[in-house]
This record gives structure tokens, sequence and C-alpha cells, in this order.
């Protein structure tokens, strides 16, 4: 079946319906301890920590708590509210993944095709090595391949994650333009060198926007256009998209123009303006139902109000840690206890992370403080909401103990 059928079957199948709602305590949830999550979050709002949040807690397939905290603009009065709009930046990641698997359960591809089967500019990629202050390219030891992307092992950086050589050439270059097409991206990334070898190490990276634009090569389509056909219109996100209409202003999220902790500048894109680039690694605004539609089908293994976007085997796959003992890792972004599958964050240990959660818990979060877990085995999930970058981290982990001190 060709992407078009496959998309012209889901489109007609049924409407999915709206999310149940419960009181906590019949889905095995504390409202006493819900509440004082909220209380917490409200505390942190008080202290001028970050402008306001939303929190989602579902389980068995019923939404037990949604709160709206705080206001939506620290320069504004309008309150946070359950249908405030949001940058989630790398929670697009998921989304992008699940695309791509869609195309590999269709036979379009294999995760073990080199990426320059479809961009054929990473053919001629080196790896660049640090040596007495310059950069020496070496050619690639096997070519990098869709997994790697998926992974995180491509060899692919960004120019935030660290100050060596290589992300030095990715500070200088026009990688962070809104103006650039899907495939200038790309061509540009294939020209700088790697930061390693392919499969060597986990470094957090562009690796999605390159799967983002592998969709368009595959598909005959815009990132946009495959997204919304195949993936958000079948789960009826339609508040998620690369950008949001004017007449949605009185809804947009921002951050304080200043951090609380830092005192740097905070910028982030204008949800409003149309980019050029649909950043596959973080472009895509969205709201707290939208991503609890998409969580809910991570949670069912594929689908949802009978509308299947992925096998179930195929989730497992996605969900599994795909790191070897071979792959070195370090990076604060990935804790210990955990791994990294195809598009998610996995827990693997039930303890050393200094944080709640199950062993099988997948998840990710988004630069401006965006964040969701999927937890199988207590078939729960969250979604968190807000747009403080510099909280972040602090923030997540805070969410993860309060709601886990909410499941009896």
């Amino acid at each position: 079946m060709t992407p078009q059928a496959a998309t012209a079957r889901q489109i007609a199948a049924p409407q999915t319906p709206p999310l149940p709602q419960a009181k906590p305590e019949t889905i095995g949830l504390s409202s006493t301890r819900l509440q004082r999550m909220s209380d917490a979050f409200r505390r942190e709002i008080d202290k001028g920590t970050l402008p306001g949040a939303t929190v989602m807690v579902a389980r068995h397939g019923q939404i037990g708590w949604f709160d709206a905290l705080g206001k939506q603009s620290p320069a504004a009065s309008a309150p946070m509210a359950h249908d405030t709009i949001f940058r989630i930046f790398s929670m697009t990641k998921p989304i992008v993944s699940v695309g791509i698997m869609m195309l590999v359960e269709e036979g379009h591809l294999i995760l073990n095709d080199p990426v320059a089967k479809f961009i054929p500019e990473f053919a001629n990629q080196k790896v660049g090595v640090e040596n007495n202050g310059k950069l020496d390219l070496v050619p690639l030891a096997r070519p990098m391949t869709v997994q790697d992307l998926l992974r995180h092992t491509s060899g692919i950086t960004y120019d935030h994650t660290g100050n060596g050589l290589v992300q030095q050439l990715y500070k200088e270059s026009r990688l962070r333009s809104r103006k650039i097409s899907n495939a200038e991206h790309a061509a540009m990334v294939a020209g700088l060198p790697l930061m390693c070898q392919p499969g060597a190490e986990w470094n957090y990276s562009r690796s999605t926007d390159i799967l983002g634009r592998i969709i368009e090569v595959v598909s005959g389509k815009t990132l946009s256009a495959y997204l919304t056909e195949r993936i958000l219109a079948p789960l009826q996100m339609a508040e998620t998209a690369f950008h949001t209409g004017e007449e949605n202003a009185h809804r947009l999220a921002e951050p304080f123009p200043t951090d609380p902790w830092t005192g740097e500048k905070v910028q982030l894109f204008n949800m409003l303006e149309v980019p050029v680039v649909q950043s596959g690694g973080g472009g895509l605004v969205s709201t707290s139902m939208d991503y609890a539609r998409f969580a809910q089908m991570l949670l069912n293994g594929g689908e949802l109000g009978g509308v299947r976007l992925l096998g179930r085997k195929t989730l497992e796959l996605m969900s599994s840690n795909h790191l070897g003992p071979s792959v070195r890792i370090d990076s604060p972004l990935m804790p210990a206890g955990h791994g990294f599958g195809l598009g998610f964050a996995v827990r693997t240990q039930a303890g050393v992370a200094p944080f709640q959660g199950s062993v099988g818990q997948f998840y990710w979060s988004g630069m401006a403080g965006t964040f969701f877990f999927i937890d199988p085995r207590e078939e729960m999930f969250a979604v968190f909401m807000m747009q403080g970058p510099g909280q972040r981290g602090y923030i997540r982990d805070l969410l993860r103990d309060l709601i886990y001190a909410a499941v009896e």
C-alpha cells in the first residue's frame, strides 16, 4: 500500500472519542496527594520560578488530574488554561519518530538503511577528531543508519550541548535559521563533520531533524503534511502544528523575559510565525490535551479509539533500550539507570536515578520545560507543560516524585 493509500484509509477511520475523565481514587490515584502536587507548583509560581503550568495525570485510560496553574504569560493577566498553546520543542521528536516507524512498518525503509540512501550528501561525511586544537577529518568506519538517527548515535550534535571544535562549526553555520528548508538544513548538517563515528557514542543532536527530511523524501510530502495526515489528524490533534494562527494569539504561553535563576535573556520562537524549516527535532506547538492523545496512543501500544498508527511490537521495539555496552554515554541529558530507544529515553533500572519511576517507563521533554512520560507497568502517563527553560530539570524531577507519591 502506498503512503497516500494508507493516509486515505486512516483519515476515513472512525473519529476517536475524547479521553474520559475519572475521580482519582477510581483509577488508583490519591486526590489528596495530587492536590499536594498542584500546591507544590503553586509555591513555585508564587516564588516567581515559573509563570504558570498545566499538569495532567492519567491512568487506566482515564484522566484523573488536569490542573492549570498561574498565568499564561508574565506580561499579561490571562490565567493558564487547559487549552493554552505551548512550544513543545523536543517533544516533537517522539511524534516524528513514530512517523518514521510507520514507514518502516509499510516497508518503505528498514532501520539499517544508510542515511545516504535517502539524502546523498551524507555519503561523503567525515568524522572530526580534535588533535592539538585542530580538527582532523577521518573517513567513516561504517555508514550512519536510520537507527542511529532514532537513538542519537549518528555522530551528529547540537551546538548548545558543548563547545568542542565540531560544535563551534555548528554555531558558525545557519542551522538555527527558521528561513531554510528541511532539504537545505539536511545538506548543511551533512556538510559538517561528525562528533564521532556512527554507533560509538550517544550524543543528543539534530538527528531527528534529519529523520524529518527522510520522511519528506520517502513520502513525497512536506513534513507538516505527512505528520498531519498520518498522525495528527487521525488522533484529532488539531492544535498541533509548526505554528498557530493569529486567532489564537490570546492562548499562547510565554516565559519570563529573563531567567529568574540565572538572569539570562530568554528568547523563544514566535508561535504565530510560519517558518520555512519544519523542524522534526523541535518545531511543533501543541496543547496538553493534544499531546495527551498522543501519549495515550503510545500507552495503548500504538492505537487510540479504533485508530491504529503502529503495531504493538513496533512500540515495544521503540521503547526498548538500543544503547549496547559499547556505546559511550557521557551526557547530563541521560540520567543514570536509563538508556535510549527509538525516540525516547527508557528507564532500565528501578534504582540508581535520583527520581521515581518504573522499569520500562519511557519519556522525553522539551527545551522550554514541557515533559511527558509513559509508564506501561502502572498503565499511566503524565503530560506537563510550561515555558521555563532554566527550571526544566528541577521541575521534571519534582514532577516525577509528586506523581508517583500519588499512586496507590
